[in-house]
């Protein structure tokens, strides 16, 4: 019924804006994008094969984090007059804090993760999504000259402006549509590949368990390979980044947590499960270090062993696709401008929200944010790969210490509204 599960209606109030699965489309277009291609693939080339049993148990902590926040960002979002939410980490620690008698330490989180929270969405959730979706198409198209990522950064900064001046409404019914279809694309190609393979599949967890405690990458050393295992999760899924709680408190609901429940599927789809077989591919294609040497520049670059050229990011996992499937590549560079826009789109309405925090919910404060962060989209796919992973990974990854102080605080506010969500679950089990 317009788009929503007809069991679920009972439990939905009248106030928000979205219903639970678009909430969780939108929240998982904003995680599950290029950090599951290119992050995996800076990961892999970095770390070796152990870096990924890290992001997998980063993947699984982080369903706890995301639970909270998610639980949190819905009981203590705003509603205007005309039904507009405003919700997140902002919202919480102000409202929070004030009620466990500490609103100015409140404050200051709450200001300090809204001016994180911009910087990341023009980084990780724009600058780096269009770096790498530009990167693609120039590669895939054969464009010539230094203005080629420019143009192409024009082209995505119009049709994502397109779809960001409709709102929260306009984002959610877009990546309801992108998200599943995107999916399924790459989730098919990598099952594929990785059946291609069969025999070896055994082997390759095999690698990744074995070199999660004794790496041989460049770095050297498990604290090494742990770190960029958590770095590059972290970056992908942003669980305790508080950044997915944005999105997840627009949706219609009268019980707080049971949109955390839903949310606990975002770091799971995210990272057990895409991530880790973007990693199996990679891994696959590079059988005992055939292809590329692990452990690079240290930045996520590797040189081929075949013709001696370098690939980071995106180009690696391009390669490792064309490898048993040929052509792919022309498939892969769809998915990976539908992951880039969909992320793009999705993190201007974290940052618009934090935004508006800082400095007001005005129609000139709404513009001016709208175009800085297509301003960004251009800047991104024009400048280098490391200056947009460095400014990315510093944004979000500063996110979480905000965010998770605020959490460590309130999480008993989330265990009573725990409790009254399976106490109602009961009560309507009783009664029929």
């Amino acid at each position: 019924m317009d788009g929503d599960i007809v069991d679920t209606i009972k439990d939905e109030s009248k106030h928000g804006e979205v219903n639970h699965f678009q909430a969780l489309a939108t929240a998982v277009s904003g995680t599950v994008g290029l950090g599951n291609i290119a992050g995996v693939a800076i990961a892999i080339a970095i770390g070796g094969p152990g870096a990924t049993f890290w992001m997998i148990v980063c993947g699984l902590l982080g369903m706890s984090s995301k639970f909270v926040e998610c639980t949190l960002g819905v009981k203590y979002r705003d509603i205007d007059a005309n039904g507009v939410v405003y919700g997140g980490p902002m919202y919480y620690l102000t409202k929070g804090f004030k009620e466990i008698k500490m609103a100015g330490l409140g404050k200051v989180l709450a200001v300090l993760f809204a001016i994180l929270c911009v910087g990341g969405s023009f980084g990780g959730g724009n600058a780096f999504q269009s770096n790498q979706a530009a990167q693609q198409i120039v590669a895939m198209t054969g464009m010539q000259g230094s203005s080629a990522g420019f143009i192409v950064g024009i082209v995505l900064a119009i049709i994502t402006g397109i779809v960001i001046i409709g709102g929260i409404k306009k984002i959610a019914k877009v990546t309801e549509k992108i998200v599943p279809f995107m999916a399924i694309i790459y989730i098919i190609a990598s099952l594929i590949i990785i059946f291609a393979h069969f025999s070896f599949i055994d082997d390759a967890f095999g690698m990744i368990f074995n070199e999660a405690f004794n790496p041989r990458a460049g770095l050297g050393g498990l604290m090494g390979v742990l770190i960029v295992g958590f770095k590059r999760a972290a970056f992908s899924n942003e669980a305790g980044a508080g950044s997915a709680s944005i999105a997840h408190s627009a949706v219609k609901t009268k019980y707080p947590a049971s949109e955390g429940v839903v949310s606990l599927l975002e770091p799971f789809i995210d990272t057990v499960v895409i991530c880790t077989m973007t990693a199996l591919v990679i891994i696959i294609f590079n059988r005992e270090g055939v292809m590329f040497p692990y452990g690079g520049d240290g930045k996520g670059s590797v040189i081929m062993q075949a013709t001696g050229a370098s690939a980071s990011g995106v180009d690696l996992t391009t390669l490792a696709y064309n490898d048993v499937i040929p052509h792919f590549s022309y498939v892969l560079t769809v998915a990976i401008v539908l992951f880039a826009f969909s992320t793009m789109i999705s993190w201007s309405y974290y940052g618009l929200q934090a935004w508006k925090f800082l400095f007001g919910r005005g129609k000139i404060a709404d513009l001016t944010y709208k175009i800085l962060f297509l301003l960004f989209v251009v800047i991104g796919a024009s400048i280098s790969l490391s200056a947009v992973t460095d400014f990315s990974d510093a944004m979000i990854l500063a996110m979480v210490f905000p965010n998770m102080i605020g959490l460590l605080f309130l999480f008993p506010k989330v265990r009573y509204e725990m409790n009254r969500y399976m106490k109602a679950i009961k009560e309507s089990r009783t009664k029929k």
